[in-house]
């Protein structure tokens, strides 16, 4: 088959490279011409090691490529998967311009050409986008109709940062919600090769089953640390306690460990965007409400742990450890890391931070901190660090790194580090949720 994916970033990409690997000819349209360039020349604009060696294999045996011209690529494929952002916008409700730009260049494509296609929306859109946005767009600029002339299907991806190539290839399920049994029939043939659990429904519910897992992986984090903050204040240690309870089969362990908070690019905007949705048909979610609460509040757990170490933090120079949302990550949306360092500034605090992917990108965020070019350069004569992204080479600091500390406090905000280690080296460990029961 010939597959169009319209979006070059990283849902496309990983969708593109999935269907090469698959053995079908794939082409990537993107209107920005350095993505363009950079995906000719078999890279990736973001840091995703093992679908960039992926991506490399294929544009060099000519399986995959890209252009500039949606309306093109489109018009030669049998499938056209629209998989551009849908960004946040201020209140909360996603940007769907991208979107509406993209149904309107495949449409285009459609009017001069004979042949039946399955347009595909793979973007993150609230119910009733696909039906009552894509649907007449791609209508009125190709002249055709929905069901007869070409076919219309939203296909939600799961994908986690770090491991889209394993996640594209190794599905926890693939969803299709089609507007006609043709198309989502062919749609579900593309996908025959892979293994994964398979569900078919409408266009409406496709949708909202993307927003209701990425709410339910947010409860879970907003929850856990709900549990943390109680009980570090009870004195008790939150690890044992949330191991318990994940191992209930009926909760599981996954997403259930305390730490500053959720960010990145889908568990904020997707639970944002829900929230907005349902206030425009009359619903006021009180859970939903209370999940972006918890996260707002949650990097402050980490600077009342250092509060408590070293009492009042104007005057103090503080180094924060990891500014991605996550380690492994190039990925600086939505973290934690800029509500972290605001509230420490505006305690009067000197910040110095340092991340092994990205500073380049957080200097445009927060230009007037001070940034390292070694995790242990930036610990080096702080009053504390805070660790903020689940970095490896965190856990590698040396002790003579800990010695070099003002005061060797560590704040783990994300409970990965080894206590006991921390401790031989010389240093505090404080991590969240760990209790006063844990900290002898």
């Amino acid at each position: 088959m010939r597959i169009c994916v319209v979006g070059a970033g990283y849902v496309g990409l990983a969708t593109a490279v999935m269907f090469g690997k698959l053995g079908h000819e794939v082409v990537c349209a993107d209107v920005d011409r350095k993505r363009v360039k950079l995906v000719r020349n078999g890279s990736l604009p973001f840091h995703e090691p093992h679908l960039e060696r992926e991506l490399t294999k294929l544009v060099k045996k000519g399986v995959l490529t890209a252009t500039e011209s949606t309306a093109r690529a489109a018009e030669d494929s049998n499938f056209v998967f629209i998989c551009v952002q849908t960004p946040s916008l201020p209140l909360g409700r996603i940007d769907t311009r991208p979107v509406e730009i993209a149904s309107m260049n495949v449409g285009e494509a459609l009017r001069d050409s004979d042949d039946y296609k399955v347009i595909v929306v793979k973007s993150t859109v609230v119910p009733s986008t696909t039906d009552s946005l894509v649907k007449p767009i791609i209508e009125e600029a190709s002249g055709k109709r929905s069901g007869d002339d070409f076919g219309l299907c939203m296909n939600p991806e799961f994908l986690q940062e770090g491991r889209a190539l394993k996640d594209s290839m190794q599905p926890s399920r693939i969803v299709v919600g089609s507007g006609d049994r043709r198309a989502g029939n062919l749609l579900m043939g593309l996908y025959e090769p892979l293994t994964a659990p398979k569900i078919m429904t409408d266009l409406r519910s496709a949708e909202m089953i993307k927003y209701a897992s990425n709410v339910g992986l947010a409860t879970k984090i907003s929850y856990a640390n709900e549990i943390a903050n109680m009980c570090v204040r009870l004195g008790i240690d939150s690890e044992p306690v949330l191991k318990a309870v994940g191992m209930d089969p009926r909760i599981g362990p996954q997403f259930l460990k305390p730490g500053l908070g959720f960010g990145g690019s889908c568990l904020p905007k997707d639970v944002k965007a829900l929230l907005d949705k349902a206030k425009s048909e009359g619903y006021e979610s009180k859970l939903l409400t209370s999940i972006l609460a918890i996260n707002e509040q949650q990097p402050l757990e980490g600077i009342r742990l250092l509060e408590t170490a070293v009492g009042d933090l104007a005057g103090k120079r503080v180094a924060v450890l990891g500014l991605s949302f996550k380690g492994g990550v190039d990925d600086i949306r939505e973290s934690r890391a800029v509500p972290l360092i605001k509230q420490l500034v505006a305690k009067g605090a000197t910040v110095v931070a340092y991340d092994p992917m990205a500073m380049d990108s957080f200097r445009k965020v927060m230009p007037k901190i001070e940034y390292a070019p070694t995790a242990a350069d930036c610990i080096r004569g702080a009053d504390g660090c805070i660790v903020q992204a689940d970095w490896a080479e965190f856990k590698r600091l040396s002790k003579s790194a800990f010695r070099r500390m003002k005061k060797p406090i560590v704040v783990d905000g994300r409970r990965f580090m080894d206590p006991d280690s921390v401790r031989k080296a010389g240093a505090k460990y404080l991590g969240i949720g760990y209790g006063t029961a844990g900290q002898q």
